[in-house]
């Protein structure tokens, strides 16, 4: 049986253009661009230097202008952050499960941290718990990482609580990552929020979400189930067209304020909903990141 990983190479070959993934390995590695530094130690300031590397406590202690000296960090830490509740195990847009396309994303995410030799970690979980892999190297680690995606999520599994994996981020990963969420179609509350502007202040974040499957149309065929609530929806409703319209203008008013909310929070935040449509969307996600740095800094 072919390894995910391989999997994931194949689609990114079959569906981009030499062209193209040249152009995403260079939008990844602008990623990092700027002050990827560690502190070294202190040394006299002298005419030239930035302002904003004075060590002003330091100085003050001293009798004279002291500035923070670097080291340049030539390896990075990307973390994929997964959202393994039970409704990952439903339909996406494109009628495939959410889960393939979320390890199909982490995949194509994580092969472009390793051919830049940068290490990658996951941190997945539930409303019931959490699990963390820290951040080695080698596409042998990346394979691992998605078998622990793809075993972990389950129909019958508990449910999905994103702000106890950020709330673990926060409390016990240390250094600067750059974390990649992946989830679904989810609405923060106040708390998520918060903890969202956080990690934000502390780390690069970049966010995926997978978008839901449309409601039925045939009101011949099978309710649905919302694996989320366990509620069914029946077929016969979900086909009536007053209620598609109602459905489709609170969707489409939700998603408004997800990406408004993201863009408040200075996250860069692209949607995908096909294996198919993942690299594009990851190169979006790229150029969207960029562009908002950039603006940042402007």
């Amino acid at each position: 049986m072919p390894g995910l990983l391989q999997r994931v190479k194949s689609k990114m070959f079959i569906f981009a253009h030499r062209k193209t993934l040249g152009l995403l390995e260079g939008e990844y590695g602008s990623v990092f661009r700027g002050r990827s530094l560690d502190f070294d130690d202190l040394r006299t300031y002298v005419p030239g230097d930035e302002v904003r590397d004075i060590d002003w406590k330091a100085t003050a202690r001293h009798g004279s202008p002291l500035v923070k000296r670097y080291t340049a960090v030539r390896r990075h830490s990307v973390l994929l952050l997964v959202d393994t509740g039970r409704t990952m195990a439903a339909e996406a847009a494109s009628g495939e499960s959410k889960l393939e396309i979320a390890v199909e994303a982490a995949g194509v995410l994580g092969y472009l941290a390793c051919r830049h030799g940068d290490d990658v970690g996951l941190l997945h979980g539930t409303e019931t718990s959490n699990r963390y892999l820290p951040p080695r190297a080698g596409e042998h680690n990346l394979e691992r990482l998605l078998r622990e995606v793809q075993s972990a999520v389950s129909p019958q599994g508990p449910a999905s609580a994103l702000a106890q994996q950020l709330d673990y981020a926060l409390r016990f990963l240390k250094g600067r990552l750059l974390v990649v969420g992946v989830a679904d179609e989810f609405m923060p509350d106040q708390h998520t929020v918060e903890l969202l502007r956080r990690l934000a202040a502390r780390h690069e974040v970049l966010w995926l979400t997978i978008r839901d499957v449309e409601l039925v149309s045939d009101a011949t065929a099978p309710s649905s189930r919302d694996l989320g609530t366990g509620s069914m929806i029946p077929s016969a409703l979900a086909a009536d067209p007053d209620v598609r319209k109602a459905y489709l203008a609170a969707m489409h008013q939700r998603e408004e304020r997800r990406r408004e909310l993201f863009r408040v929070l200075g996250i860069a935040e692209e949607q995908v909903g096909s294996s198919d449509g993942v690299v594009p969307a990851v190169f979006a996600l790229l150029e969207r990141h960029k562009a908002g740095r950039s603006g940042r800094a402007g």
